[in-house]
């Protein structure tokens, strides 16, 4: 069995489970829990927090630990707490996937716990869900194999109203196909103070292993980028595990939620802007060819931005306006135009669609900085491309910034890490998150049992509308 240390800085598979709702913690002060069975008296069982503990802190372990014996199964039961109070209710996150989607045997919101080598101390892999009581029923054996059953009893502090970290939306939702680049956002209600915490709440799970950690674009948005694209074909879940999080200074989030998304074919689009060509790759091999006509480059605004972007969203229709670039009605530069096909790869503009209204596209650079497309060519990129796709370009002097769009792959890995609050990547072959370190004091540590008083989007709103 897998080593449950406190010091341990992965959080391994469930060991014993729990009952209904979440995670784990613990607080002040431990106790022997009351034996119900007819044990040796050798046998001795600790429970932390103590036995009738009230307001405990939600984010610090529930642990359990046997003396002269062995623990061979622990239960939590969980009454009251969010997952209760809303009955199923569906998340945000989980467009049609109700929060406690069973996930290898168990919900979400079941307070499970993995037992050290020598199966005498037990540690919750997650925080508690704040508002509950909980009662844990410990059955331990002693040197003889004698089992007896020992149970405690404490409640969590609750998270306060209108001061819960919520999900605003996230991209992708639940049951999209999205490309190999797609990284995974998550908008928050609120600002996030304690951004490592969060971050190590959500757990990413793929079929082929990859490496991945979180930068945030202010404080309510966070990027988890894989290390490497992802490998094609293949299902990713994401378990956002909230509940009992200490996001800010004594305010806990209370909810969980699950996404799950299918990685589709690895389609990469590829253009060297001088060469007036576009070139599309799917699992390896050239599918189109097409003519395009970029950015005429006589300025910084109608230069094509050169590097790594991702395919966002696209429009059957679109009015490209000049005015929400920064370039009003009236003045030199102008302009107004209604586009079909049209499929946005930044923030600050750039789009490929179609422009059948000149004659340039193969032949020379002569837009405001999108790609120009024959009509024919557009429709088909707009109908093959999924959320995510990489757009590679590169021959021009205008670098793409790394937070305009979902341009996340102009940070390099090692770049990545150092933005990255947490400063340790996950692996999405293994169950489990690094861990953050604790938040403030420890109130297991002092006499006192009572707990510590206590969007930015994907496509950004307002985000500049399309360069022609």
């Amino acid at each position: 069995m897998s080593d449950a240390s406190l010091s341990l800085r992965w959080r391994t598979g469930v060991a014993v489970v729990g009952a209904l709702v979440l995670l784990s913690a613990g607080c002040s002060g431990a106790s022997e829990a009351a034996n119900t069975g007819d044990s040796s008296p050798d046998v001795s069982v600790t429970v932390t927090p103590e036995d009738g503990s009230e307001s405990v802190r939600p984010d610090l372990p529930l642990t359990v630990e046997a003396s002269d014996g062995t623990i061979t199964d622990v239960q939590v039961d969980v009454a009251g707490g969010a997952a209760e109070e809303d009955d199923g209710a569906e998340e945000v996150a989980a467009e049609g996937e109700d929060a406690e989607a069973e996930e290898e045997g168990h919900t979400l919101d079941e307070v499970t716990g993995s037992l050290n080598e020598e199966e005498t101390q037990w540690v919750s892999d997650w925080t508690l869900p704040p508002g509950a009581d909980l009662t844990v029923t410990v059955t331990a054996a002693n040197e003889d194999g004698e089992e007896s059953e020992h149970v405690s009893e404490f409640s969590t502090e609750s998270a306060t109203e209108g001061q819960r970290l919520e999900i605003t939306s996230n991209f992708p939702t639940s049951g999209q196909e999205v490309g190999v680049g797609m990284p995974i956002i998550i908008n928050f209600d609120m600002p996030v103070e304690n951004k490592e915490q969060v971050e190590s709440a959500v757990e990413v799970l793929s079929e082929e292993p990859n490496e991945i950690a979180a930068n945030w674009v202010g404080d309510e948005m966070m990027v988890m980028r894989p290390a490497e694209y992802w490998d094609p074909y293949q299902e990713i879940t994401v378990n956002v595990r909230l509940a009992g999080v200490q996001f800010a200074d004594g305010q806990y989030a209370d909810r969980n939620y699950q996404i799950n998304f299918d990685v589709g074919r690895e389609q990469i689009t590829e253009m060297h802007v001088p060469d007036h060509e576009m070139i599309v790759s799917v699992d390896g091999e050239v599918e189109k060819t097409f003519p395009v006509s970029n950015g005429a480059a006589n300025r910084e605004f109608d230069t094509t931005m050169s590097g790594t972007q991702l395919t966002m969203e696209k429009y059957t229709d679109l009015t490209m306006d000049s005015a929400t670039v920064g370039i009003p009605e009236g003045s030199p530069g102008y302009y107004r135009l209604d586009v079909k096909y049209a499929v946005r790869i930044s923030n600050s503009g750039e789009f490929t669609h179609a422009a059948d209204y000149h004659n340039d596209h193969g032949v020379r650079n002569n837009s405001n900085g999108c790609t120009n497309m024959l009509t024919e060519d557009a429709l088909w990129f707009y109908e093959n491309s999924l959320m995510g796709d990489p757009v590679v370009k590169s021959g021009t002097d205008r670098e793409a910034e790394w937070d305009n769009g979902w341009a996340y792959w102009q940070r390099s890995w090692d770049e990545w890490m150092e933005n990255s609050p947490l400063g340790e990547a996950q692996n999405t072959g293994e169950a489990g998150t690094p861990d953050a370190p604790p938040v403030g004091e420890d109130s297991r540590d002092v006499e006192d049992t009572e707990g510590e008083e206590g969007a930015d989007e994907g496509t950004e709103e307002g985000a500049e509308e399309p360069a022609e």
